[in-house]
């Protein structure tokens, strides 16, 4: 392989999906060590992933990146690390998703409803269409380069999977844990279905508040209620006020009469009352709000539901039965104003609770369903994290994740829907529940339970989809069988997801880890935040702003969005993205590929000598910083600052690797012979090992070049900084650490006054506007760096453009040389003629000026430390101000001796 067959840019179109493919087919994203295998060590600790699976509905989008990029990474550098290294993928039903979809599908295409196809057929439609259109999602995440096994590859309808789930439901039906009943629930009327609280997204919206009189029983006073759903007076069994309210106590354990109805309802006293807020009296309808429900239990109130499922009013509506909910809400309201029940309306602001499914207002309602006692698995749950069994990264969400464990409410399992998990439980002819894992047992049971065989109806409900996704690491390993995966790779090493489903997904995966197998099923959550645009908002089709990953990745490639994505991650906080920083990125790529170019080049001009075994400073200048480099991101990926590494690993690349060595290697590589061998041999190790670093990051263009770097020097017989090449870069060993010798700091001072002076004339040839190529005479005080200056003299002046031929070096001069332009760098001063570069007087007051400005800073230095700073502030100040004063000083001197050279 040459440089010349190379193309001149990285062609991510052209290598993506072919170095994927090579990846897959060779095996490299199964797990050595496979407990499956002869051979398996059971005592080497694996390093593993169950991936948060995403909806068989979904497509991709900027959350699903941000994840499978993070756990990318971890994935591929902990198999970089000669750990047995497993990433389980899969997907979701997703019941409510998923049912919506292919409802809205067979509308679209058959105009028929899943109540008219009947529960069966629905279901056969439902899993044809998740074949045809489920693995969409699986196809673009591949995309993005995931190293997953995919022939572990689940669905959380897995007949194994379905497996575990009844048998968790089963444990802990039998355990008590759970029951079936009527309880306050949120409502979906358009999915006609129970949500759980945390499907619920309240927004703040503009509604009316409706005041009214609740009158007394035989009397002609009156309570003023206010309301913001007058519909629900139809389930009023109360009016609530404070103890301590002087307005309305008299009233306290009397009866007011229900608008329009006239059923008689008692007053009672509850602290809840907020006497500030409305009227200070609260009507109480258990049936349709959470706080009443509270009420009615403490006062032990009847409770009236006043909706069907559809949200429609029900038989306890009176004459408003068969009104949609907001047509009663008006209605009623008129008939109160004919009766003289209204006092008035006022605008309002509230907090309108709406499905995140199907955005339409929830109802609280009164609903038969089934429950999990949460709270002892809470306790569990809570533990883990106190102990530190479980480490929540960043540490901040722990008390977010204590507040909510510490006042959880028992868990609403069940859904009205059919695609899901149904649950398990089978009821006799009298209502007799039976709960088993299959029908033929739950038969068995009923037949001893009854004396005789039955007939049985199982429960039309499935279960909440956070139910069997809670179940996710140990039941993609097999459990409750004791498979050799679930033996080896349980638990789990680290759940990396996104802070917003926290308690959607991550509190149950741990509650029902702890439960069902007596251990965490990980040891560590990282919690990635939100992706925002440029301006910190969050992306919505409503605003514009939603960058669509696949159309990024098809215009500037995967490894650009991905290096984007981890390097502007911090974790638990959200992040800015723009495609401007992708753009950017994708330079980054074409940097790393044109170095490679470079180098491969280089090797293509090999000699035949063998490599010099002495190393010149910028070898070891190179050397020291690459070897700082892999120890610092050896401790920010131990400390989860993952993008912290990879802003680190590009600095390095760019700015020292590629900008100040390569430049140097070259001018060594043109030496010849034993100078040139050995700097071939440090520009394959350098590159090989910044490659490595740089592939969790970056997989595609890293293995692409990397295979052509290798190809290249084993052409040459120059060794890989591991030794002998790997079939491939993703299963080539990490970087390891060294340690630091006693000199580096030396080494990395002595080449930092070779940079600083090369940019130091840089800068001045470019404020000139000196012509490129030209070469300018100079003379160099260099003072006690006279040596090294003079040892370094071919590389700064091939850097900085200087005449080897015209520039001398000595430790000082008798006098500084007339009509030259003199820059000092620390202790070594350059003397450039001006007549080469500039006009004597520009240059004069260019100097002048720059006098003004620092006698200026000298004037207010002096100033400020000969007055009350000096005594007040902290002595570690005032040293820095001082020492800033004497540089200043300092400056004003060399710049006052330049304008006389110039006079």
């Amino acid at each position: 392989m040459t440089a010349n067959s190379l193309p001149k840019t990285y062609d991510f179109k052209n290598t993506e999906e072919r170095v994927y493919s090579m990846w897959e087919s060779h095996g490299y994203f199964k797990p050595s060590n496979d407990p499956n295998h002869p051979g398996h060590d059971p005592n080497l600790k694996p390093f593993v992933i169950s991936i948060p699976p995403p909806n068989v509905t979904g497509e991709l989008h900027l959350g699903h990146a941000v994840f499978v990029a993070m756990e990318d990474l971890m994935i591929r550098y902990h198999r970089m690390k000669g750990i047995p290294t497993l990433w389980v993928p899969g997907s979701d039903h997703a019941g409510i998703a998923t049912q919506l979809q292919v409802e809205k599908y067979l509308l679209q295409t058959e105009e028929v409803t899943r109540e008219e196809l009947g529960r069966e057929e629905f279901l056969k439609r439902t899993w044809e269409w998740k074949q045809k259109y489920g693995s969409i999602i699986t196809q673009q995440i591949r995309r993005l380069g995931a190293s997953c096994d995919w022939d572990r590859e689940r669905f959380t309808l897995d007949e194994g999977l379905s497996e575990s789930v009844r048998d968790a439901f089963l444990h802990l039906y039998e355990k008590g844990l759970i029951y079936r009943g009527p309880r306050l629930i949120n409502w979906s009327p358009g999915l006609k279905t129970a949500v759980s609280d945390l499907e619920v997204e309240y927004a703040e919206e503009q509604a009316t508040l409706y005041h009214f009189k609740y009158m007394l029983a035989g009397s002609e006073d009156f309570i003023p209620v206010a309301t913001t759903r007058p519909e629900t007076i139809l389930g009023d069994t109360a009016v609530a006020v404070h103890p301590q309210d002087e307005r309305y106590s008299r009233f306290i354990g009397q009866s007011v009469i229900v608008p329009i109805l006239g059923r008689l309802v008692p007053v009672i006293a509850d602290e809840y009352v907020d006497r500030e807020f409305g009227t200070g009296a609260l009507k109480i309808t258990p049936g349709h709000d959470m706080n009443d429900y509270a009420i009615g239990q403490r006062h032990s109130l009847p409770i009236i539901s006043v909706l069907d499922r559809e949200a429609r009013i029900n038989e306890n509506g009176g004459k408003y039965q068969g009104m949609d909910r907001f047509g009663a809400r008006k209605k009623i309201w008129a008939d109160m104003e004919t009766q003289g029940l209204t006092i008035k309306t006022v605008p309002y602001t509230l907090k309108v609770p709406r499905s995140q499914r199907g955005g339409e207002i929830v109802e609280p309602m009164i609903s038969t369903q089934w429950f999990v006692e949460i709270k002892p698995l809470a306790e569990k749950a809570l533990a883990a994290v106190r102990s530190g069994a479980i480490r929540i990264v960043p540490d901040h969400f722990e008390k977010v994740y204590f507040n909510w464990l510490e006042n959880i409410q028992d868990w609403c399992i069940s859904r009205q829907l059919w695609w899901g998990h149904r649950i398990p439980v089978w009821y006799g002819p009298d209502g007799q529940q039976f709960c088993a894992r299959t029908e033929k047992e739950a038969a068995r049971l009923a037949k001893v339970h009854y004396g005789k065989a039955v007939e049985l109806e199982q429960d039309p409900d499935v279960l909440d989809t956070w139910f069997s996704s809670g179940l996710w690491p140990f039941s993609t390993l097999g459990w409750p069988s004791k498979t050799k995966d679930f033996e080896y790779f349980y638990p789990t090493s680290v759940l990396e997801t996104g802070y917003d489903i926290l308690f959607f997904w991550v509190a149950r995966m741990i509650m029902m880890g702890l439960e069902f197998t007596g251990q965490p099923p990980f040891h560590t959550v990282y919690l990635h935040g939100i992706i925002r645009d440029e301006q910190s908002r969050k992306m919505s089709k409503t605003l514009g702003n939603v960058i669509d990953p696949l159309i990024v990745m098809d215009e500037l490639g995967t490894d650009a969005l991905r290096f984007t994505l981890l390097v502007g991650s911090t974790p638990g906080k959200d992040m800015n993205l723009s495609v401007k920083k992708v753009e950017a990125n994708r330079n980054f790529a074409n940097k790393v590929w044109n170095a490679g170019r470079l180098v491969i080049s280089l090797l293509d001009q090999a000699p035949d000598s063998p490599p010099s075994t002495d190393l010149t400073l910028a070898d070891r200048w190179i050397q020291t910083r690459h070897a700082q480099l892999i120890r610092d991101v050896e401790r920010l990926f131990a400390s989860h600052q993952y993008g912290e590494a990879g802003r680190q690993i590009y600095e390095f690349f760019w700015s020292e690797f590629a900008d100040w060595y390569l430049e140097i290697a070259k001018l060594q590589v043109a030496a010849g012979g034993e100078r040139a061998s050995a700097t071939l041999a440090h520009l394959v190790a350098h590159l090989d090992s910044c490659l490595r670093l740089l592939h969790p990051f970056t997989p595609f263009v890293t293995e692409e070049l990397w295979q052509q770097l290798k190809e290249s020097a084993m052409a040459k017989q120059v060794p890989s900084t591991s030794g002998v090449w790997p079939e491939a870069l993703m299963i080539a060993p990490w970087p390891k650490e060294t340690p630091p010798a006693s000199d580096d700091s030396l080494v990395v001072s002595d080449f930092q006054l070779v940079m600083d002076i090369v940019r130091a004339i840089r800068n001045l040839r470019a404020e000139k506007q000196v012509k490129p190529g030209t070469k300018l005479a100079a003379v160099i005080a260099a003072g006690p760096n006279a040596e090294l200056v003079n040892q370094q003299l071919a590389a700064i002046a091939a850097l900085a453009q200087l005449d080897p031929d015209r520039t001398t070096v000595s430790v000082s001069l008798p006098e500084k040389p007339a009509g030259n332009a003199t820059l000092v760098v620390g202790s070594v001063e350059i003397h450039l003629p001006l007549a080469e570069m500039v006009d004597p007087e520009e240059e004069r007051a260019r100097l002048e000026k720059e006098l003004v400005e620092v006698e200026a800073q000298i004037t207010r230095l002096q100033s400020l430390l000969s007055g009350d700073f000096a005594n007040k502030a902290p002595t570690d100040v005032v040293s820095r101000e001082r020492a800033r004063l004497d540089s200043f000083v300092q400056t004003a001197e060399r710049l006052k001796s330049q304008i006389d050279t110039l006079k």
